[in-house]
């Protein structure tokens, strides 16, 4: 008898014999009574709803760990930002650095707030931090902004989709003064047009200013999409606000080699002796180690080479009132450690992801608003400070945990902080 893979032998367990046809029916079919848990109907943050919630769940021990008495009293500070409010959660947050940026738009040495559970990551990027401060600090420009939505529209046939994009391309000027009709700090700064047989996706490019500018551009594109739909000579089949085609909230390969928030690159050449001494390794090893893990990611087919953008992006994220599901998307980039010519270390990273602001979103809560002003990095005329900021911190994180595989200290240090 032929020997099972190990997922035959999985599917085998589930549908021969430990679970009967019935019992496997009978957990997988609908069922249609009606739920003995209902939250309020309204999800609005009121005195009476938030009461409400909390009777229905009838577990006092957890509400006092949810509803402590600091955030109730300051509970209307979120009614912008959550429904069907119950609580907050709490995180610890800790500093790494101080780490040097020397920046278009930052230029300090910055204490970085991050919040995480995993153990051994706040070391980890503080060690980085350091090295780099030690070595002059981080050189970080910001190279372009920009955000997108992409209305997409199908027509019966190319013919249809190509008088469409005839007349959108004389109305550039009605959708800038419709879109930004709707907003006081975003520009419609291009469109695009992607045309995939009878379909056309229109690719609205948007300055947002200092906020990271979700909404903000999903509402300017609506007032144009609107518009289109009323006034196009020819009328599509389909029409929707989105087609998938701006990589919102998703590791898209286009964003490579363009901007979606605001790309930024890092760089630092950091002397043999430093390595040695921070790392406990060698410039050689290091360049080493990226060569054969960038053959590693190429063969799993990943988008862009890092070692972990996303660990400090979640934190950092988390901490300062971002949206922590775009690390999904801002957590691509590439990385690259190399021998320079003195036989030192060269180090960049480049993102050309990064969605933050230091306004709007949840940048004006409490916690998150202090994270950002320990940085000094809240309010307008910030988020390219903190865009450098970021990038400097992966670069910081890319050089530490290359250096402990180096040296063989990635599992030991998490046996001992994390246990």
């Amino acid at each position: 008898m032929p020997k099972l893979n190990l997922h035959r032998r999985d599917y085998v367990s589930i549908l021969g014999g430990d679970i009967s046809a019935d019992k496997l029916e009978q957990s997988l079919n609908p069922h249609f009574e009606k739920p003995l848990n209902k939250i309020t109907p309204s999800p609005y943050l009121t005195e009476k709803n938030l009461t409400r919630r909390w009777d229905k769940l009838a577990k006092p021990e957890l509400q006092s760990e949810l509803l402590d008495p600091h955030t109730q009293n300051q509970m209307h500070v979120y009614e912008k930002n959550i429904e069907h409010f119950i609580g907050t959660v709490k995180l610890p947050v800790g500093l790494a650095g101080p780490l040097r940026v020397n920046g278009l738009f930052a230029n300090d040495d910055y204490l970085v707030p991050l919040a995480t559970t995993e153990a051994a990551l706040v070391a980890s990027y503080n060690r980085g931090a350091q090295l780099l401060t030690a070595s002059g600090g981080a050189s970080a420009m910001l190279l372009n902004e920009g955000v997108t939505r992409t209305p997409a529209f199908a027509f019966f046939g190319l013919a249809e989709a190509g008088q469409f994009v005839a007349w959108a391309v004389t109305q550039y000027d009605t959708f800038k003064q419709l879109a930004e009709s709707t907003t006081s700090h975003g520009k419609l700064s291009d469109i695009n047009i992607s045309i995939e047989g009878n379909h056309v996706y229109l690719v609205f490019e948007f300055l947002t200013g200092d906020a990271s500018g979700q909404n903000m551009v999903t509402i300017a594109t609506n007032a144009v999409f609107s518009y289109i739909m009323e006034n196009s000579p020819i009328t599509p089949e389909n029409a929707y606000l989105d087609g998938n085609l701006s990589g919102d909230k998703k590791a898209s390969s286009q964003t490579l080699r363009s901007v979606r928030g605001k790309k930024v690159t890092a760089e630092a050449h950091i002397p043999a002796k430093l390595v040695k001494k921070y790392l406990h390794t060698t410039p050689e090893k290091m360049m080493q180690f990226t060569q054969m893990s960038t053959v590693g990611a190429t063969l799993s087919g990943t988008i862009g080479i890092n070692a972990h953008y996303a660990n400090a992006l979640a934190a950092l994220y988390i901490a300062c009132g971002q949206d922590a599901a775009c690390v999904a998307e801002s957590a691509i980039g590439m990385t690259r450690i190399e021998v320079d010519r003195n036989g030192d270390l060269y180090a960049s990273v480049t993102l050309p992801n990064l969605m933050l602001g230091t306004v709007g979103g949840g940048t004006g809560l409490p916690s998150q608003k202090a994270c950002l002003e320990l940085m000094g990095l809240h309010g307008a005329g910030k988020s390219q400070a903190l865009a450098e900021v970021c990038a400097a911190l992966c670069l910081a994180g890319e050089l530490s945990i290359v250096g402990a595989f180096c040296a063989g200290h990635f599992s030991r240090a998490h046996h001992k902080l994390a246990r």
